[in-house]
């Protein structure tokens, strides 16, 4: 069995402002916390991936993590300034380190970060789980959030394999 880490992206405080909210922030944020207590529970590493950039300046409190799914000290936090996690970070390096081959995404957002993720995370070789009610986005002038995370959903399943919480949660090769 692979070794495997969950990748919580940019689950920062500017997602759920309160005028202009992610999509079902509060479903998102119940997810997550299910998603990284059954990973903490099963030893199995937490990444939170966080974004820096002129409207997410580091420190500020728009930045910080959504409180409710706070990384604990032995989780690693790793920063970044464009939609791949991977892109001039140490993302790779420390996943190697870990052993990591599997990489199950949550996060935000579905059609930015999480998808530019999902797909370089496969062009690396890593297996990968797109948790799939565990991603959101917002509206656009286009699409609903929702039209967005089920496209999300269909598309990257060439890159990952697509499964619910529900499914992430009990599946036995979690924590291998």
């Amino acid at each position: 069995m692979k070794k495997s880490a969950l990748l919580i992206i940019d689950v920062q405080n500017e997602m759920f402002q309160e005028n202009d909210p992610v999509y079902e922030g509060n479903r998102l944020l119940y997810n997550l916390k299910q998603l990284i207590a059954t990973a903490r529970s099963r030893g199995i590493p937490i990444f939170y991936i966080q974004h820096n950039d002129e409207g997410l300046k580091e420190g500020t409190e728009a930045w910080k993590i959504n409180a409710e799914i706070a990384p604990a000290m032995s989780d690693s936090i790793i920063q970044k300034t464009r939609p791949d996690s991977f892109y001039n970070t140490t993302l790779e390096e420390e996943l190697k380190r870990q052993g990591i081959e599997h990489v199950m995404l949550a996060g935000m957002q579905s059609e930015l970060c999480v998808d530019t993720t999902c797909r370089r995370a496969y062009s690396l070789g890593y297996r990968v789980t797109l948790v799939s009610d565990a991603h959101s986005t917002w509206n656009n002038s286009v699409l609903t959030a929702q039209q967005i995370i089920d496209h999300a959903n269909a598309t990257l399943r060439w890159f990952a394999a697509i499964k619910t919480t529900e499914e992430v949660l009990f599946a036995e090769e979690v924590g291998a």
